[in-house]
């Protein structure tokens, strides 16, 4: 099964929450929303799920139990993210010192791991696709944790920087667990399609993509 769901005016300043466990579209088994926040603003995530906060734009300060780091990013497509990653038991503060967006993921999960901030330097990017199909399937694919770097985690996450006109995943594969595809353009008013099992979608900007 699959859907997709639109945000075609774009997200509000505050939290918007895109998908929720044991809330909307409960069968993808995990938090998902976006973020925005104006300067000087502070968020704070009280502890309960493994939280992933992923900076798309802007600059933050970065709080969590046992450590605070500032975090810079003016593009996602040209530069790799920043992201903290903190299991349940940790409280996290998030305040901008720029008008800032950032992407939050949560999912249930009772194993513990030490909080860690991914800088840029540590996010492992692969050019995946290169000298097969005439070039028609070239991606970067940034791995920003998964479970050969954090085997505790229950969540997986990384970017997939697509160019134009070419696929973004190929040859057609499955995965057992729900994944969840969000998608930003650039320019905004750029497009794509997805194709998912029988079914095909049309993707605009800020569009997010269920595959149960």
């Amino acid at each position: 099964m699959s859907e997709l769901v639109h945000q075609r005016g774009g997200f509000p300043a505050g939290y918007t929450a895109v998908c929720q466990v044991g809330g909307r579209h409960v069968e993808m088994g995990m938090d998902f929303g976006i973020l925005r926040l104006a300067p000087g603003q502070k968020h704070v995530l009280a502890p309960g799920r493994e939280r992933a906060c992923l900076l798309l734009d802007g600059d933050v300060e970065l709080e969590w139990d046992g450590g605070g780091e500032a975090a810079s990013r003016r593009s996602l497509f040209d530069e790799s993210p920043w992201c903290l990653h903190v299991p349940a038991a940790a409280r996290v503060a998030i305040t901008a010192r720029s008008a800032a967006e950032l992407s939050i993921h949560a999912a249930e999960c009772g194993r513990s791991f030490p909080a860690r901030l991914y800088r840029p330097e540590d996010v492992r990017s692969e050019e995946r696709g290169k000298g097969t199909m005439r070039e028609t399937s070239t991606r970067i694919v940034r791995t920003i944790f998964d479970d050969a770097n954090c085997p505790e985690a229950n969540l997986v996450l990384g970017e997939v920087v697509d160019y134009p006109g070419k696929w973004s995943s190929y040859p057609p594969h499955h995965h057992p667990q729900p994944e969840i595809y969000h998608y930003r353009f650039l320019p905004e008013n750029g497009f794509g399609f997805a194709a998912l099992g029988a079914d095909a979608f049309a993707l605009r900007h800020n569009d997010t993509a269920f595959i149960t």
